[in-house]
């Protein structure tokens, strides 16, 4: 249905809910970013689906965190159902054409897909301090700790680099409070103590090597399809603060690899973060002002971004006016929070006479959206009630097996699988530690010991001389065991309570012990 220029999104309807024309996706400007929202079980992920099938046909890559798992399904060939005939048939979509993706999966905990690890250096002092949920004082510390870092030439690959730097700076404290400002062992403990956390979430299967490169996610086929890069996120969204954290390293590297580009006639790579919201909530103004600066200068890039969400409250307004393109599916208006969700997202669409975009939010059916797309020039479309067009691919997840098989055939097969331990800073520290403990113990002067071994036994005036023995035979050994007699005797002397009585007792049973 589209052109070589635009990706089909579906087709809009008349007052009378009759077809009314094609809806359209300018793959120009593709990288004047989009958002996507609606209530659970409007059909966001299906939209998606249907946008990340359009752009890898016109050859643009794409990476997008698969939250449920049903994402998945796009490496498959899709397979003729009712409703999805049916939905072909309403918005005039002829030839509807099922095919299968060229998918690469993609898990931070490598177990549904490839690994993606960073290093400590590339995640930077912001992030990682956004992602331990650090105090001012404690970000300052880790300020401290990559600026030391970086003057001794101390590679912070891994996790245990950080720690063995953070061991370092505190028993340094006042020589580096000196110089950049003081450095408490308090701060250094909390910092360590959320490291301990992050670990047990899993942020060690994270940092490490080999790195991603960002190279690996802009691929395309031989036959001219962009890569479909599926991050595995089920598992990863018990820990939303690294899942946010992750995808805004990553939109931050793609910004400060990718060349100048201008506006191209479509996007380099279009990216999708899924449960926007998770980016959001809770972080600070540093933090947000670092995504809109990212958001709004990372379109010269080429790089498009999408974010999907439930609420378009769940963006800052700041974000929101850099998103041009908009999908918005059915939203609930139950709560005084939700009716001025519906406010907000009518507000923001040029008006259609035809109908209320206030009402029409709240009455749309799964699987259908208002729409507005940047037309001409840049300017957003007049906005449409729209049917979305059924998926290509499969609707569903893949199974367990069919991942593996495509695991097995991607391009990046064995490239991340096995972690790298190269000399990083640990190493380094802790050469440094033994090369001054054996300093320290050379400048001591030696130990005074005795003769031959150095050690020596009481003598008690009453063992029996060595005596001589032939080679191979053991030395006899006098015994400490006491004789029936003189256990007997001893207990006797303990019993009688002057020291005359027991004088007497002793020469009377000591005669008998001799006997």
């Amino acid at each position: 249905m589209a052109g070589d220029d635009s990706i089909f999104l579906g087709a809009s309807r008349k007052p009378d809910d009759s077809y009314q024309e094609a809806e359209t996706l300018l793959l120009r400007y593709g990288n004047r970013h989009g958002l996507v929202t609606g209530a659970t079980g409007t059909g966001k992920t299906v939209t998606l689906q249907i946008l990340a099938e359009g752009f890898s046909n016109a050859g643009v890559p794409v990476f997008c965190a698969d939250i449920k798992g049903d994402l998945s399904g796009i490496s498959m060939m899709g397979e003729a159902k009712d409703f999805l005939l049916k939905r072909a048939e309403e918005i005039h979509l002829d030839p509807y054409e099922f095919q299968e993706f060229p998918v690469i999966f993609w898990d931070l905990f490598g177990e549904q897909g490839h690994p993606i690890r960073a290093t400590i250096s590339e995640m930077g002092p912001l992030l990682l301090s956004r992602l331990m949920n650090l105090t001012e004082a404690q970000e300052g510390v880790m300020n401290i700790a990559f600026r030391i870092a970086d003057e001794e030439g101390l590679l912070l690959l891994d996790m245990k680099d950080l720690q063995a730097l953070l061991s370092n700076l505190a028993e340094r404290a006042a020589e580096i409070g000196a110089r950049y400002g003081n450095v408490t062992r308090q701060s250094v403990g909390a910092i360590q103590r959320s490291l301990l956390v992050l670990e047990q979430q899993g942020g060690d299967n994270f940092f490490g090597e080999p790195a991603l490169r960002i190279a690996e996610l802009m691929r395309t086929t031989r036959d001219g399809r962009g890569a479909i890069n599926v991050l595995a996120a089920d598992k990863l969204m018990m820990n939303p603060r690294l899942y946010a954290t992750f995808l805004l390293w990553l939109m931050s590297e793609l910004f400060e690899v990718l060349p100048e580009v201008g506006d191209p006639d479509k996007p380099k790579l279009v990216f999708f973060f899924d449960e926007a919201h998770l980016l959001f909530d809770g972080a600070p103004k540093a933090l947000v002002d670092r995504v809109e600066q990212v958001v709004r200068l990372i379109r010269s890039k080429g790089v498009g971004v999408y974010f999907v969400t439930q609420n378009p409250l769940d963006v800052p307004e700041t974000v929101l006016a850099q998103l041009g393109n908009r999908i918005q599916h059915a939203l609930r208006a139950y709560t005084p929070r939700e009716q001025k969700a519906v406010k907000t997202a009518a507000d923001t669409f040029r008006p259609n006479p035809d109908f209320d975009c206030a009402t029409a939010i709240t009455q749309l059916g799964t699987g259908e959206a208002l729409v507005s797309t940047l037309e001409n020039k840049g300017v957003p479309s007049m906005v449409q009630r729209t049917l979305i067009r059924p998926p290509s691919s499969r609707l569903g997840p893949v199974t367990p097996q069919e991942r593996q098989k495509i695991m097995a055939m991607s391009p990046v097969a064995g490239q991340y699988d096995q972690p790298i331990d190269r000399e990083s800073a640990f190493e380094i520290l802790q050469k440094r530690a033994l090369e001054a403990q054996a300093t320290q113990q050379q400048a001591q002067p030696p130990a005074q010991t005795g003769s031959g071994t150095g050690w020596t036994l009481p003598d008690f005036g009453n063992a029996p001389a060595p005596t001589t023995r032939t080679r191979g035979t053991a030395a006899p050994r006098p015994s400490n065991r006491q004789t029936v007699t003189e256990a007997a005797i001893k207990s006797v002397v303990r019993s009688v309570g002057s020291s005359v009585g027991r004088a007497l007792v002793r020469g009377i049973l000591g005669s008998l012990s001799r006997k």
